[in-house]
């Protein structure tokens, strides 16, 4: 009896062995249907099809505008899912620290809204030894102009009226100019409280260049990364702008439409003098962002917007944020990571999150310039 019951306990110690190994075999394959597979090529893919981690390894450094660190986000967590044992650090911080990071050599590529100057393209040669930085356009999406009135849910504007809240010659929500705008709408007699970046800022530039170029009878300063007029309110980044909006009643600020719309803050329709106002939106942006010519030269993609565009539903406040990169003189230990990396951001699967992220995609012609020069890049 007693051998009996030893062989039993035997049988089923055996057999929840061979339950657990089943179990954790296939585990093991669910992995390969998430993260990092080997092709019959040999070539290591993951889930999403046009992630290709290729020769990518280790750590990658980046920094730069917190336009794009929503999207960059979501990038960066599907691609480390896919890539295993690769790590992409992206530092949020304003496209101006970025550039310098990157002409630094600290970091293996920059994020920026703003296409390199003339002077940082020759800082750029001394680290790029033989080549230079080059400005590939990856995100694109509406500078929302963000606003907090309790009791007012929706808001027209326009850029000689934005120009004049921004440079704080329109001090109340209830002004002549503002009401205009918005027959019908109760508007308070309560002071406005204008935010901006506090920081260098290529958002703060694209916003410049849209008021100089609408408005230049009230915007009178050259667009610049830092913030040009005097009064005002300043706050760190996108985020901390959106944050200031949030808490405040008779606040206005700009910011990218994704932190308004994860933070459910109200923005602002912009009278072009079209048909009708327009929303910021991902496809509104896009119908502006479609107009945009190359003006960079050679492997340079930067691009030329046309903010004073009156298009239909056309939403013309928009921004373009540019990865940074060395067209030749990468540095060997980084070049494979950062080819892979920024061919998944500019490949379908990537482009397709974006709007889904309240940004928009690279119109199609001009990412196909982007693919290739990626491809190019040594």
């Amino acid at each position: 009896m007693k051998l009996q019951r030893k062989n039993r306990l035997r049988a089923t110690a055996l057999g929840a062995l061979a339950v657990s190994s089943a179990l954790v075999l296939t585990a093991c394959g669910s992995d390969n249907n998430t993260g990092s597979a080997t092709g019959g090529s040999g070539e290591k893919t993951s889930a999403a099809s046009d992630v290709k981690c290729d020769d990518a390894k280790g750590q990658l450094l980046a920094s730069g505008s917190s336009a794009q660190k929503n999207a960059m986000d979501l990038w960066v967590k599907d691609y480390m899912a896919g890539c295993k044992g690769v790590e992409i650090n992206y530092k949020a911080s304003s496209s101006g620290e970025g550039i310098i990071a990157f002409n630094q050599g600290t970091v293996g590529f920059a994020g920026s809204d703003s296409a390199l100057k003339p002077e940082e393209v020759t800082d750029s040669k001394k680290i790029c030894k033989t080549g230079q930085g080059i400005n590939l356009p990856m995100v694109g999406g509406p500078i929302a102009i963000g606003f907090h009135l309790e009791g007012v849910d929706s808001l027209t504007l326009d850029a000689p009226t934005l120009a004049k809240i921004f440079d704080g010659k329109i001090k109340k929500w209830n002004d002549t100019a503002i009401a205009k705008l918005n027959d019908g709408v109760k508007l308070p007699s309560k002071a406005i409280q204008a935010f901006h970046r506090s920081e260098d800022s290529g958002t703060t530039q694209n916003l410049g260049k849209y008021l100089a170029a609408t408005a230049p009878n009230d915007w009178k300063y050259e667009p610049e990364k830092k913030w040009p007029a005097p009064g005002g309110q300043a706050a760190s980044g996108s985020a901390g702008v959106a944050a200031q909006v949030k808490q405040v009643d008779g606040s206005i600020g700009y910011f990218e439409l994704s932190y308004a719309s994860s933070q459910s803050i109200s923005t602002v329709d912009i009278n072009t003098g079209g048909a009708a106002p327009v929303k910021a939106s991902s496809e509104n942006a896009s119908k502006a962002i479609a107009a945009a010519k190359v003006a960079g030269t050679g492997k340079d993609l930067a691009l030329d917007l046309d903010y004073t565009t009156k298009a239909e539903g056309a939403y013309p406040i928009v921004l373009v944020t540019y990865e940074v990169v060395c067209d030749t003189g990468n540095k060997a230990e980084t070049l494979p990571t950062v080819k892979s990396f920024l061919n998944y951001t500019a490949g379908d699967e990537g482009q397709k999150l974006l709007t889904d992220a309240g940004y928009a995609p690279i119109p199609t012609e001009i990412n196909a310039k982007v693919r290739e020069t990626i491809a190019s890049l040594s």
